[in-house]
């Protein structure tokens, strides 16, 4: 796998991947202009509120956003987050969730290597 792929994993398991090299069409990345325009205006992250959120501010809000979409199986949201999260964000390999009774939600933005997923795994792709 390499940079042109933004692998979603919870829980150790690759969920989604999205493919950096297919283009995005004109009105979704309108959709991501406004995404951004709206996160200018402030986010909260961790109630935490952050008035002018810097790019990994907002790359941290939209990837919690999209692990609570994929909880809800709300998958157009989510494809909306991922595709947000690889054109915004070039050099995030991963987002890494997980689900822990004593400490609830975690979800770490990794940049430094790519998802390396078992033989026997299925991911789904998507492209835009």
């Amino acid at each position: 796998m390499s940079k042109e792929q933004l692998t979603v994993v919870i829980n150790g398991s690759a969920i989604l991947e999205f493919d950096r090299g297919q283009p995005v069409p004109g009105h979704q990345r309108k959709y991501l202009d406004n995404m951004d325009a709206r996160m200018d205006q402030g986010i909260t992250i961790a109630d935490k509120h952050v008035d002018s959120p810097n790019a990994l501010e907002k790359t941290q809000f939209v990837a919690s956003s999209m692990i609570n979409a994929l909880s809800e199986e709300n998958d157009t949201l989510a494809a909306a987050m991922c595709t947000y999260l690889a054109k915004r964000m070039p050099d995030l390999q991963q987002v890494k969730a997980s689900f822990k009774e004593e400490s609830g939600l975690s979800i770490e933005l990794v940049f430094d290597r790519s998802f390396a997923k078992s033989q026997e795994e299925q991911v789904i792709t998507f492209n835009p």
